[in-house]
């Protein structure tokens, strides 16, 4: 008998739309499967995620893997897009299917990928499918715009307001103060237009006790986007970004729109101009030029906090009026929130930096060393995995277990034994702890992901380390801070600052660039399969 696998997802804007839940889409499915005769042995679930890339997809990845251990014959969705709603992911997991002999099925979308006709009608339909989503997402940016332009919010949590359902229609929002968070608002106003510099004014305020809206301490970024932030007057500003998941910060849109709006303004026109004018002189003062560099930025971390270092520098005078100036890292929190949040808890960059290299390229170059390393790192790997792979069969029998113990109750009910009532009590008690099981199966599985059962090979470490011991030898500032990026997962200081462990990461991403293979996106390698950590 065929052996067949379903696979499952909503993203949470679907949870509650009819048809899309997870049980709907499995019981459907099911039902078509066991139609054809054939048989389900396995359901892979990702809830709450969207399908727009594979990586944060902890389920699909399994499937993945499991498809190429043989473990089933043919994958089968509800529609295409459960499976990606990105067409070119869609055929890079088709086409990894494919290479594992595993067929691919949609429910409700006829078509074969075995065979030339089937292929170009999923592409069809994949093709089809994105030019939907597309003009869907460009007709609702266009209603939003249009919101905008009439004055109206669209959504989203800012500092003073909330987000309230209008009256007239329960679907659409409007601000309202909020008394509490504007006094807070209006104080920060106060104090920049009194002569407060950002890092002052943050630091005071932090100190105050003064939360943001998500009850944290403030940044002085916060306070920046707080200062400059139009809606305070009265005003929507809409689409001051372009693309946000693609582009990030990097798409700022030079005209946004900017409006009067329909919310009560927290401060006055004149304290705004104010403000403004202030903040304009202020920022055309010419920046101090220097040209440090600071490869451990972001690495290092807080002794006291555990927050990430980053550059600062000390400027002293000598007795001849000449300058000399000292390079440092200094705590984040303590640069971006003042003293309320940590303490300065600097370290000389020069001797940190220096001390790093020294051993890492020590650690790298001594074979010795590394063998110990490789040796005690496969033990750890053994010792980790036989476990995690006992508890999974573990949850997946228990999980199994409650479907037997729900056609019981359902038993039950029929027999006249229970009322409906219990029946649903029961029944609410048993998805609760499969929820549970599941949760706990998810975190299993990807601890196994990232604790790879094969061993590591000793030669494969070491001409990856003597490769990467050349690039920190002979490379430049820029490129250390690359390559310590992309291989350093975190630089741990002890009380006294100094450097208690270094803790290396690799997988696939960086063998690849220490090598110097290049990446075409055309590999289907499964990214756990070389995947270790060295602690120094």
């Amino acid at each position: 008998m065929i052996r067949a696998v379903i696979y499952a997802r909503v993203s949470t804007a679907e949870q509650a739309e009819e048809g899309y839940s997870i049980d709907a889409q499995i019981d459907t499915v099911r039902k078509r499967i066991e139609l054809d005769g054939k048989q389900v042995i396995s359901n892979y679930i990702d809830r709450g995620i969207s399908g727009k890339s594979m990586e944060k997809r902890l389920q699909l990845q399994q499937l993945l893997k499991d498809a190429k251990e043989k473990k089933f014959d043919e994958v089968w969705v509800w529609k295409t897009n459960r499976l990606a709603r990105n067409h070119l992911d869609l055929l890079k997991i088709v086409e990894e299917l494919n290479k594992s002999n595993v067929n691919f099925k949609s429910c409700s979308e006829h078509f074969d990928t075995t065979t030339p006709q089937g292929r170009l009608m999923m592409n069809v339909l994949a093709s089809i499918g994105e030019f939907e989503r597309e003009t869907i997402v460009d007709n609702v940016k266009m209603g939003m715009k249009q919101r905008a332009r009439l004055g109206k919010w669209n959504g989203g949590q800012v500092l003073g307001y909330i987000s309230a359902k209008s009256n007239k229609d329960d679907t659409k929002t409007r601000l309202e103060v909020v008394e509490e968070e504007a006094f807070t608002v209006r104080e920060i106003f106060k104090l920049y237009s009194e002569g407060r510099g950002l890092k002052s004014l943050t630091n005071h305020i932090n100190k105050l006790g003064y939360k943001s809206k998500k009850g944290n301490m403030f940044s002085i970024n916060a306070v920046k986007e707080i200062l400059m932030n139009p809606i305070y007057i009265g005003k929507i500003r809409y689409n001051r970004r372009e693309n946000w998941s693609e582009k990030r910060r990097k798409g700022t849109n030079k005209n946004p729109i900017i409006v009067d709006g329909e919310h009560d303004a927290i401060i006055t026109m004149d304290l705004w101009e104010k403000v403004q004018k202030l903040y304009s002189q202020r920022s055309h003062k010419p920046n101090r030029v220097y040209s440090g560099s600071y490869p451990l930025t972001g690495l290092l971390k807080c002794p006291a906090c555990g927050s990430s270092m980053v550059a600062g520098r000390v400027k002293k005078k000598h007795k001849d009026g000449s300058y000399v100036i000292h390079r440092y890292y200094h705590c984040g929190a303590w640069r971006n929130k003042g003293t309320a949040a940590c303490r300065s808890n600097g370290v000389k960059a020069d001797e940190v930096e220096q001390f790093v290299f020294n051993k890492v390229q020590s650690s790298l170059v001594n074979e010795s060393v590394l063998r110990d390393i490789v040796n005690n790192l496969n033990e750890k790997r053994k010792r980790t995995i036989k476990p995690l792979e006992e508890q999974l069969q573990q949850m997946e029998r228990d999980i199994g277990g409650y479907d037997n113990k729900k056609n019981k109750w359902f038993e039950l009910f029929e027999d006249g034994m229970i009322t409906k009532e219990d029946l649903s009590k029961r029944l609410g008690s048993i998805s609760e702890d499969i929820e549970t099981k599941r949760k706990h199966k998810e975190s299993i599985q990807e601890k196994l992901r990232l604790n790879n059962s094969d061993p590591i090979e000793f030669q494969v470490v070491k001409n990856l380390m003597n490769n990467l011991n050349d690039i920190i030898r002979n490379a430049n500032h820029d490129q250390k801070k690359t390559i310590l990026n992309l291989v350093v997962d975190k630089i741990l200081l002890s009380k006294d600052r100094k450097i208690e462990s270094i803790i290396l990461h690799f997988d696939g991403k960086s063998k690849n660039q220490i090598l110097g293979k290049k990446e075409d996106g055309s590999s289907t390698e499964d990214p756990s399969s070389f995947n270790f950590t060295l602690v120094l």
